[in-house]
C-alpha cells in the first residue's frame, strides 16, 4: 500500500525529488520499478521515455487514487482513446487562440482589481498567496461566469481544502488530509452542478451565449450523434480538473517570475525594456491587446526557462492496457508508468550548462528536440490551457513590471513542494509604486499619484 510513497513525498517536501528519481536511475537503470500511492510502479526516464508516455496507445492516463477520487474519473487526466480526444477537443474548442482573443481585455480587467484589492497603498505583502488569489479570480470570471460574492468565497475554502490531499497516502480515515479532501470535493461537485443548471436555464432562456464562458461552452457542443456531447459528469470533473490546473500552475509561475526579478538585476532590466515599450504606446486606461502580447517575447521566454528549471507539474503517471515492452523490461498491464520532467529538463547533452539560467535557449523552440521540453506535456496530450495560461502570466508581468519595483525579505530564497513548488513563507516582499509618467503629460494630463 505505502511502498516508497513517503520516501518521495519527503523528498518533495524537501526539493530534493529531483535527486532521488536521479538516485533511483543511477542505483537501478533508465527503468525500475517501486510501489507509489497504492499502486506497483515503473519508473521512466529521457526523451524516448516522455514519447511514448505522452504518445503510446498502450497507456491510458492514470493518476494517483487520491488525484482520481478527488477530481472524478471523467476528466481528461483519467480518458483514453476516444474519450480523450472527445473531451480535449471540447476543451480545446473554447481554449483554443481564436477564442481567447475576445478575453484578453477581461483578464486585463482582472489584473486592474487585483492590483487595486492587493498591491496598490501597500509597503509588504506574501506574493504567492496572493497570486493564487489572482488566479483564483480569472477562472471564476473567464472560466465559470462565478460573480464575487458568498459563493464563490465558499468554493474557494473549499477548493483549498480539497487541493491539499492531491498527492496523497489514499487511506480514508477521519481527520486525515485525504479525508477533508473527498469531503470539500464532493462539496465543489455539488456546487458546479448547481451552476451547470443554472447554465443550461440561462442558455434555454437565450439569456447566454455558447461562448460566455467555459461551462456555457461545453454545455453547448453538437455534433454527430449524443456520443459527441460531454455528460453533466464529464462537465463537472473537466471543470474540476481546468481550475485545479489553472489555479496552482500559474500562480506558482507567476510568484516564481517575481522571485527571478528581484535576484537577477539583467533579466529584470530586460523585461522591464520590453513591457515598457509596450506601455508607452498606449494610454493609461488603454487594455492589454493580443497585439501587445505577441511583443512580448522576451517575458515569456523567461517564463519558459523558469518552467524548464522548477516545472510546477514534477511528473506524470499512465496505466499499461496491457503487457507491453519498454527499454527491454516487460512492465504487467495495469501497473502505473510514472515520468518526471526534470530528467530531459537538466540534462546537460540536451540544455548545457542546465542549471544556468537561460531565456536564450527558447529564441528557436523549433532547436529543442521533440518530448524534451515538457513543461505543458507533449504530442496528443500536451495541456490544452497552454495559450490561456500565456495570456494570464504575460498580462500579470506587464502591469506588475511597469507599475512596481519590489525587494525580498526573507533571507531563504529556496522552495519545497506539496506538491507544487512553494517558496518559503510563501515569498515575503516588499513592495514601492511607480510614478506613472508616460503619456499624461503628452496628452495634457495630470500625473497620477503613485498609488494608482
Amino acid at each position: 500500500m505505502i511502498g516508497q510513497s513517503f520516501g518521495l513525498l519527503r523528498a518533495m517536501k524537501a526539493n530534493t525529488a529531483e535527486k532521488w528519481i536521479e538516485d533511483r536511475v543511477n542505483k537501478y537503470g533508465p527503468v525500475s520499478k517501486l510501489t507509489l500511492f497504492g499502486k506497483p510502479t515503473v519508473i521512466i526516464h529521457g526523451q524516448a521515455a516522455n514519447k511514448f508516455a505522452f504518445t503510446s496507445d498502450t497507456l491510458s492516463n492514470q493518476q494517483p487514487q487520491s488525484i482520481q477520487t478527488l477530481l472524478g474519473e471523467r476528466n481528461l487526466m483519467a480518458l483514453s482513446g476516444e474519450d480523450h480526444k472527445r473531451v480535449r477537443g471540447a476543451l480545446v474548442a473554447f481554449l483554443k487562440p481564436e477564442v481567447l482573443k475576445q478575453y484578453v481585455g477581461k483578464m486585463d480587467g482582472e489584473m486592474r482589481k487585483h492590483l487595486e484589492s492587493y498591491w496598490e497603498g501597500k509597503q509588504k505583502l506574501t506574493v504567492l498567496p496572493v497570486m493564487k488569489s489572482l488566479t483564483y479570480n480569472i477562472i471564476c470570471s473567464l472560466l465559470f461566469g462565478m460573480e464575487p460574492g458568498t459563493r464563490r468565497e465558499k468554493f474557494l475554502l473549499s477548493f483549498q481544502y480539497m487541493i491539499e490531499g492531491m498527492w496523497s497516502v489514499p487511506v480514508n480515515l477521519p481527520f486525515t488530509r485525504y479525508n477533508r479532501s473527498i469531503r470539500a470535493s464532493s462539496t465543489i461537485q455539488t456546487m458546479v452542478r448547481d451552476i451547470i443548471g443554472e447554465k443550461r436555464l440561462a442558455l434555454d432562456k437565450g439569456h447566454a451565449s455558447p461562448d460566455q464562458d467555459l461551462i456555457t461552452s461545453l454545455l453547448s457542443i453538437h455534433g454527430e450523434g449524443k456520443e459527441a456531447m460531454l455528460s453533466e459528469s464529464e462537465i463537472v470533473d473537466n471543470v474540476m480538473l481546468v481550475m485545479t490546473a489553472g489555479y496552482d500552475t500559474s500562480s506558482v509561475l507567476i510568484t516564481f517570475m517575481v522571485r527571478l526579478m528581484a535576484t537577477d538585476p539583467i533579466v529584470y532590466a530586460a523585461v522591464l525594456r520590453e513591457q515598457e515599450e509596450i506601455a508607452k504606446c498606449k494610454k493609461l486606461e488603454d487594455l492589454i491587446t493580443w497585439e501587445d502580447l505577441n511583443k512580448m517575447k522576451y517575458t515569456w521566454r523567461v517564463a519558459l526557462e523558469i518552467l524548464r528549471i522548477s516545472p510546477p507539474v514534477f511528473g506524470g503517471f499512465r496505466k499499461t492496457l496491457k503487457d507491453i515492452e519498454f527499454g527491454g523490461y516487460l512492465i504487467p498491464k495495469g501497473w502505473q508508468v510514472f515520468w518526471a520532467a526534470n530528467m530531459t529538463h537538466m540534462n546537460e547533452s540536451i540544455f548545457p550548462e542546465p542549471s544556468k539560467f537561460d531565456p536564450k535557449r527558447f529564441e528557436n523552440q523549433s532547436a529543442i528536440p521533440p518530448y524534451c521540453f515538457v513543461a505543458f506535456g507533449g504530442g496528443p496530450r500536451i495541456c490544452p490551457g497552454y495559450e490561456f495560461a500565456r495570456i494570464e502570466i504575460l498580462v500579470a508581468m506587464h502591469y506588475l513590471v511597469t507599475r512596481f519595483t519590489w525587494k525580498l525579505c526573507g533571507k531563504d530564497n529556496k522552495f519545497s513542494r506539496d506538491p507544487m513548488p512553494v517558496p518559503t513563507e510563501g515569498l515575503p516582499i516588499q513592495i514601492k509604486a511607480k510614478k506613472i509618467l508616460r503619456n499624461h503629460l503628452m496628452l495634457g494630463r495630470p500625473v497620477p499619484s503613485p498609488a494608482v
